[in-house]
């Protein structure tokens, strides 16, 4: 925020220019009331800030307040308590609800009578220029610091939505990290039992159940393959990579070619192998697609 020095300083507002609009404040006071009506009219004939001026009391009140500024206006001090009930100004617009538009809008309006009061009281054309110039940067002074009160109030609410949704973000990222961990710890728990189940083949093949005990070590094998390629696939998404979904749907291609080996051996009902043929098929035409459009998303 900046102070009342530095806002001056920025518009080129000068002492002369204080004196100036000094000059003109006996011709403010008795312009008031023409103001005040001038400025309701214009004020109660839009439906939006009509809808702020329902009550008689309230309205009465606002027009002193105004009045009481338009005047300050010609003060010729324009200092940090100037600078303060200005921002008080603008803060209680702000909770009110009115839109800055209307606070540009109507300032307009206080610009246009003012001009047009300067040029109804002084003849000679040096002195209204100067005496108008004065007036402009008094305003735009005004209209500065009344909407830096909507300025500071959107600021807040970005930052707190911008710090909120920092938080969420890290906290979000950090919980799917450690889930993806808690995968990886997964993955290899079950690889391990994988391996067991190799064992466990490969004893049926000592035992005597050759046929059985080599095909299903096969089909073990081919899974321990594609647990190797989950386990991977994961620690390069931990490390930021991106995530293979064909690597998934490899593993429940393998899982069932599998089932369909162990069926063969066990004769299963004709209805059951050809169930498995068929998700199979299924699983395999959703491979080809996923990896052309992978092959694709990667040549692009």
């Amino acid at each position: 925020m900046y102070t009342i020095q530095q806002i001056k300083s920025h518009y080129l507002f000068s002492d002369e220019d204080a004196e100036t609009l000094k000059s003109l404040l006996p011709i403010a006071k008795e312009n008031r009331d023409r103001m005040i009506r001038d400025f309701y009219d214009y004020l109660l004939g839009i439906p939006e800030t009509a809808a702020f001026l329902q009550d008689e009391a309230q309205i009465q009140r606002l027009k002193l307040s105004h009045g009481g500024w338009f005047v300050n206006l010609f003060c010729g001090v324009y200092d940090n308590q100037y600078h303060h009930n200005l921002q008080r100004v603008g803060h209680v617009h702000v909770r009110i609800g009115l839109d800055a538009h209307f606070v540009n809008a109507a300032m307009q309006q206080v610009r246009r009578f003012a001009v047009g009061m300067i040029r109804e009281n002084f003849p000679d054309r040096d002195e209204r220029r100067k005496k108008t110039e004065a007036v402009e940067k008094i305003l735009d002074i005004n209209l500065d610091i009344l909407t830096a009160s909507y300025i500071e109030e959107e600021l807040k609410k970005v930052f707190i939505s911008k710090r909120f949704e920092s938080l969420l973000v890290r906290a979000t990222e950090r919980f799917t990290y450690g889930l993806n961990l808690i995968l990886v710890l997964a993955l290899v728990g079950v690889s391990l039992s994988v391996v067991g189940l190799f064992f466990w083949e490969i004893f049926h093949v000592v035992g005597g159940a050759v046929e059985k005990g080599i095909l299903g070590a096969l089909g073990t094998l081919l899974i321990l393959w594609m647990m190797i390629e989950l386990m991977d696939n994961e620690i390069k998404s931990l490390k930021g990579g991106r995530f293979n979904i064909q690597v998934f749907i490899g593993v429940v291609i393998i899982a069932i070619i599998r089932e369909i080996l162990i069926s063969t051996l066990r004769h299963d009902p004709l209805e059951t192998q050809v169930f498995l043929a068929g998700t199979l098929l299924v699983l395999g035409v959703v491979y080809y697609l996923v990896a052309r459009s992978q092959q694709l998303s990667i040549s692009r």
